[in-house]
C-alpha cells in the first residue's frame, strides 16, 4: 500500500455543489450519436460493358462456390447463391443450384419455399406447380407447403385444382385447421353441401365435442335447424349415456340447449339440461348447472328457478364437505336447504318422501368428531337435535325421532363429558308424547350416568311444572349431596319451600347451607337475612347478623345491620285485605351498630372501609338523626393529605400518594398538634364566615387552582427578571 503511486488515486472533489449548467442523460446520448464516426461502406462498383459484367459474375460465382464447398451443409449459403443467380436473370443456373441444394437436404422446408418463390417471381407457374407437387409428395406433413400450393391454385382461379389438392391433403388426416381451411374454401364459393360433407368426413376423423358443436353451428347458420338437431343427436348417440361419457360431452349438451333456446324451443332446452344433469354428479357439472340456472332465470317459472338455485347451492355445499367432512356448519346449511325444499314441495301439494333430508342427516352424523374433547362435539350434537326435531315436527314419525335420541345418547361418551341439552330435549320429547314416566326415566338415567348441575336444574324445573313438590325435594337432596357447595342450589330450594309456605323447612335448609363450604357464601347469608327480615323476625335477623359478624367483619355487613335496625320489618296485608303495620326500628340501636363497626374497622386499620362506613353513617344521620349527631359524625370524617413513600419496585425512589387522615387517629397520636390544627381550622372557618380569605384546608386542590398557582409563580419570576435587568442597565 505504501508503494502505490499517488497519481493513481481518484481525484478528490473539493466542491460538491451542483454545477451551474446541468447536463441530462438525453443530451449525453444525443451528443454521442452526433459525434459518432460514419460506418465504413464498401465502394460501389459500376459495370461499364459486358466484359466487366462477365468478370464480375465469374468472380462472384467463384466466391459462392468456394463458400458452399467450405460449408456444404449450410442451406443459407445455397439459398444466397441461388437468389443471386436469379437476380442476374440466370434462372437456369438458379434452378441448378436449388437442385444441387435439394440433393444435399431434400427435407429442408425453407429451401422448397425459396425455390417456389423464385419460380413464382419469375412467373414460371408450371415450374412452381411441379415444385409444389414434388414438395407435398416428399413432405406431406408440412402444412405450410399445402397452404402455399392451395393458395397458388385459388389465386389462379383454379378452384377444381385447389379442391383436388385439398382432397390429396385430407387423405393424410391433418389437424383441425386444415379441415377448417377446406370448409372455408367451399363456403367462399357457396358450396355449402360440399362443406357439410367435409364436416362429416372431419367428424369421422376427429370426433371430439368441439368439432360436433362447430358442425351443428354451421348447419344452424345456413338455416338448417333439423340438420343441426340431427348432428347433435348423432353426437349424443356417439358419446353414450354413461357418467364418464356424459361428462365428456357436456359441451355438446350445453350447445344443443343453447341452440334450442335461440330457436324458442324452451321445453326442448329444459329437457336437454335435465337429461344431462340427471346423469352427472353434482361435483362434475358446475358449468352445466350454471348455464341451466341462467336459462331458468330467463325463460323458466318460479318453481324452476328455485329448483335450479337449489341444485347450485347443493353443489357448493357438497364441494365444501368433500374438502372437510367435519365442517358441521356446511352440514347445517345443507340440511336446512333440503328441509326447506321438502317443506316447499309439501306446501305445493306434492306427495314427497323425506328421503333426501334423512340421507343428509345420516351422512352428517356419521362424521363423528375425531377427539374426545367437548369443544369438538358442541356443534356435532346439534345435528342430532335438529335431526330429531325434523322427524318429530315435519314428518310426524315419532318412533324414528325416539330412535334418533337413543342413538345420540348412546354415541356420546358420558364418562368423559355429557350434554344436558340432549337429555332434556329427549325428556321433553317424551313429555310431548304424554309419557311422563319415560321422561323421568331418561332424566334419571342421565343423572345416574353423569350428574351435572344443569341436568338437575332441568329435571327440577320439569317436576315444578308438574307440581310434584315431593319429587322436587328429593331431587334437591340428591343435587346438594352431589355438590353441597352450590349456593344457588340452596337458595333455589328455599325459594321452592317459601312458595309452599313451609317456613320451618326454609330455616332448616338455610341452617344446613351456612354450615357448608360454599362457593359464594355471601349470597346465602343475604338470602337468609332477607327471608327473616321479610317475615318480620327482627330478633332472628339480629342473631343472623351477629353470627355473620363472627365470620366476617366486612363494612357492608355493618352498614346492612345498622339499616336493618332502623327499618320497618313485617307488615303487609291480611286475608281480608287490611294493612298490617310493621315493627318500627330503633335509630339508637342502628347508631350503636355504626359505632361498633367504626371501632372494629379502626382496630384493624381499614381506612377505606372506615370512610365508607362514615359516609353511610352520615346519610343515616341526615335522615334519622339530629343536627348534633350529624355534626358529631362530620367531625369524624377524614381528610386527604399528600404524602411520600418508597416505591415498591425496590429502586429506593419516593412516590407520591394521598392518605386518609382521621381526626381521632391524629388526636391519639399527637394530642398537642391536634389541638393546634383544630384551633387553626376554627380560625380559618371564622375568617371565611367574615368574608376574608385564608385558612387551612386538607382537601384535594382542583386542577384550576394548581394552574392559577403555576401562573402566579411564573408572573413573580417574570417580575424578578425585569427588576434584575433594570438594575444591570443602571
Amino acid at each position: 500500500m505504501s508503494g502505490r503511486d499517488a497519481r493513481d488515486r481518484a481525484p478528490r472533489v473539493k466542491n460538491r455543489a451542483a454545477a451551474a449548467v446541468q447536463i441530462t442523460a438525453e443530451q449525453l446520448l444525443r451528443e454521442a450519436q452526433e459525434r459518432q464516426e460514419p460506418a465504413i461502406q464498401a465502394p460501389r462498383q459500376r459495370v461499364q460493358d459486358l466484359e466487366e459484367l462477365s468478370e464480375f459474375q465469374g468472380r462472384k460465382r467463384t466466391e459462392f462456390e468456394g463458400r458452399i464447398r467450405y460449408s456444404r451443409d449450410s442451406i443459407r449459403a445455397w439459398i444466397k447463391y441461388a437468389q443471386w443467380e436469379a437476380s442476374q436473370n440466370e434462372f437456369d443456373r438458379s434452378r441448378s443450384i436449388y437442385e444441387r441444394a435439394l440433393d444435399v437436404d431434400p427435407r429442408s422446408v425453407e429451401l422448397w419455399l425459396k425455390y417456389t418463390d423464385m419460380e413464382l417471381k419469375a412467373r414460371n407457374i408450371n415450374h412452381a406447380r411441379n415444385l409444389f407437387d414434388r414438395a407435398v409428395t416428399l413432405l406431406p406433413r408440412v402444412d405450410a407447403l399445402w397452404y402455399k400450393y392451395v393458395y397458388l391454385e385459388e389465386l389462379l382461379l383454379n378452384v377444381p385444382g385447389a379442391r383436388q389438392i385439398f382432397e390429396r391433403w385430407m387423405q393424410w388426416e391433418p389437424n383441425d385447421k386444415a379441415w377448417q381451411s377446406y370448409i372455408k374454401l367451399e363456403e367462399r364459393y357457396n358450396e355449402l353441401d360440399r362443406a357439410s360433407a367435409i364436416y362429416e368426413r372431419w367428424i369421422g376423423c376427429r370426433p371430439i365435442p368441439k368439432n360436433w358443436v362447430t358442425w351443428a353451428k354451421f348447419e344452424e347458420e345456413r338455416a338448417q335447424p333439423d340438420k343441426a338437431r340431427e348432428v347433435f343427436q348423432t353426437a349424443l348417440e356417439f358419446f353414450g349415456d354413461e357418467e364418464e361419457q356424459v361428462e365428456k360431452a357436456q359441451a355438446v349438451f350445453a350447445a344443443f340447449a343453447r341452440m334450442e333456446t335461440r330457436l324458442k324451443e324452451f321445453e326442448r332446452a329444459r329437457v336437454i339440461y335435465k337429461f344431462a344433469l340427471a346423469r352427472l354428479p353434482r361435483s362434475k357439472s358446475a358449468s352445466l348447472y350454471s348455464a341451466y340456472t341462467k336459462f331458468e332465470k330467463q325463460h323458466g317459472d318460479r318453481a324452476g328457478v328455485e329448483l335450479t338455485v337449489l341444485g347450485k347451492r347443493r353443489i357448493q355445499y357438497e364441494e365444501e364437505l368433500a374438502y372437510d367432512g367435519t365442517n358441521y356448519d356446511a352440514w347445517f346449511s345443507l340440511a336446512r336447504l333440503e328441509e326447506d325444499a321438502y317443506r316447499a314441495d309439501k306446501e305445493d301439494g306434492e306427495d314427497v318422501e323425506p328421503t333426501r333430508v334423512r340421507e343428509v342427516y345420516e351422512r352428517a352424523v356419521a362424521n363423528v368428531p375425531p377427539a374426545l374433547e367437548k369443544r369438538y362435539w358442541r356443534r356435532y350434537i346439534y345435528l342430532w337435535l335438529q335431526y330429531a326435531a325434523f322427524e318429530e315436527i315435519d314428518t310426524k314419525d315419532y318412533d324414528r325421532a325416539r330412535d334418533v335420541y337413543k342413538a345420540a345418547v348412546k354415541l356420546v361418551p358420558h364418562k368423559t363429558f355429557t350434554f344436558a341439552k340432549l337429555w332434556l330435549a329427549y325428556a321433553y320429547f317424551e313429555i310431548r308424547r304424554l309419557d311422563v314416566t319415560a321422561a323421568r326415566k331418561v332424566l334419571g338415567a342421565g343423572i345416574g350416568m353423569c350428574p351435572k348441575p344443569k341436568l338437575f336444574t332441568g329435571y327440577i324445573e320439569l317436576e315444578m311444572r308438574l307440581r310434584e313438590f315431593d319429587r322436587v325435594r328429593t331431587l334437591y337432596e340428591k343435587f346438594l349431596t352431589y355438590d353441597p357447595s352450590l349456593s344457588s342450589a340452596w337458595i333455589q330450594w328455599t325459594q321452592v319451600e317459601s312458595a309452599v309456605e313451609d317456613f320451618e323447612r326454609v330455616r332448616a335448609i338455610f341452617e344446613l347451607a351456612v354450615q357448608q363450604a360454599l362457593d359464594m357464601p355471601e349470597i346465602v347469608w343475604k338470602a337468609y337475612i332477607d327471608f327473616e327480615a321479610g317475615e318480620g323476625e327482627r330478633e332472628k335477623t339480629r342473631n343472623l347478623y351477629e353470627r355473620l359478624l363472627e365470620r366476617t367483619s366486612h363494612v357492608k355487613v355493618y352498614v346492612s345491620y345498622a339499616l336493618m335496625e332502623v327499618s320497618v320489618l313485617g307488615g303487609g296485608e291480611d286475608e281480608d285485605g287490611n294493612e298490617i303495620e310493621g315493627e318500627a326500628g330503633d335509630p339508637e340501636l342502628a347508631r350503636a351498630v355504626f359505632a361498633r363497626g367504626y371501632k372494629d374497622l379502626r382496630e384493624r386499620a381499614e381506612k377505606e372501609d372506615r370512610a365508607l362506613l362514615l359516609e353511610a353513617w352520615k346519610s343515616f344521620e341526615q335522615q334519622h338523626g339530629t343536627e348534633e349527631e350529624l355534626a358529631k359524625v362530620e367531625e369524624m370524617m377524614p381528610t386527604t393529605r399528600k404524602r411520600w413513600r418508597k416505591a415498591d419496585d425496590g429502586s429506593g425512589a419516593l412516590e407520591e400518594y394521598w392518605d386518609l387522615i382521621f381526626p381521632d387517629d391524629e388526636r391519639d397520636a399527637n394530642p398537642t398538634s391536634f389541638k393546634f390544627f383544630q384551633a387553626a381550622q376554627a380560625w380559618a372557618a371564622q375568617r371565611q364566615g367574615d368574608g376574608e380569605d385564608g385558612g387551612l384546608s386538607y382537601d384535594l386542590p382542583s386542577d384550576s387552582d394548581e394552574d392559577e398557582d403555576e401562573a402566579d409563580e411564573a408572573d413573580e419570576k417574570g417580575d424578578e427578571g425585569e427588576a434584575e435587568a433594570m438594575d444591570q442597565d443602571e
